[in-house]
């Protein structure tokens, strides 16, 4: 029973970050924009010689280091978020089509970031360990007592204003990123019962 249980969670764990990184996938290759973290890293990597992927790695790093004061403890979920999210958004971005009009980019790009609030939600669910920035979350909100959706959202603008200031590219898929994703992932984490009725962890 144990075993089967522990498989079972482990499947979910894989089917969450498969479909995180679809979505991610979707948002990018809808090219109206990228999320905070990215542009972060872009700027990152425009200020210094290191690549945009070293980058990424250096701040998923950095963040991870804010976790010690927020004693949030890492796990088999937080490698395999770092490994499998980005291998999953390279296979589903060539399976997408091509859009010519605005409103259907917009409308994938919308899809991709309902989609990764669920994943997240998913896979944190299973008892595995969280990514760098949904720790990172986490960890503010019971730390601070604060609604989920409060510090989600502070932390996507204040990333989106470093990055910029760092010459990152933000536009509008950007902003509305940074907007609603802490909401939505309130709801996805309410749904898999990780969140109170208010929002707090």
């Amino acid at each position: 029973m144990v075993q089967s249980n522990f498989i079972y969670r482990f499947a979910k764990l894989i089917f969450g970050l498969a479909i995180y990184g679809a979505g991610l996938g979707m948002m990018v290759h809808a090219g109206i924009g990228i999320p905070p973290w990215d542009v972060l890293a872009q700027g990152l990597s425009l200020q210094t010689s290191i690549t945009f992927g070293q980058a990424t790695i250096a701040v998923s790093l950095l963040v991870m280091l804010f976790w010690i004061p927020l004693k949030v403890k890492p796990g088999i979920g937080s490698v395999l978020n770092a490994i499998l999210v980005g291998l999953f958004a390279d296979l589903t971005m060539p399976l997408l089509p091509d859009f010519e009009l605005y409103w259907q980019n917009f409308t994938l790009f919308v899809l991709g970031m309902l989609i990764i609030s669920f994943a997240t939600g998913l896979y944190i669910s299973c008892g595995f360990g969280k990514g760098p920035r949904d720790g990172l979350m986490m960890g503010l909100a019971k730390r601070f007592n604060k609604p989920l959706w409060i510090t989600r959202t502070s932390v996507e603008i204040i990333v989106v204003i470093i990055g910029f200031l760092l010459g990152g590219q933000v536009r509008e898929g950007t902003l509305l990123f940074a907007i609603s994703i802490g909401y939505l992932n309130q709801l996805a984490m309410r749904l898999f019962g990780l969140t109170d009725k208010s929002g707090r962890v």
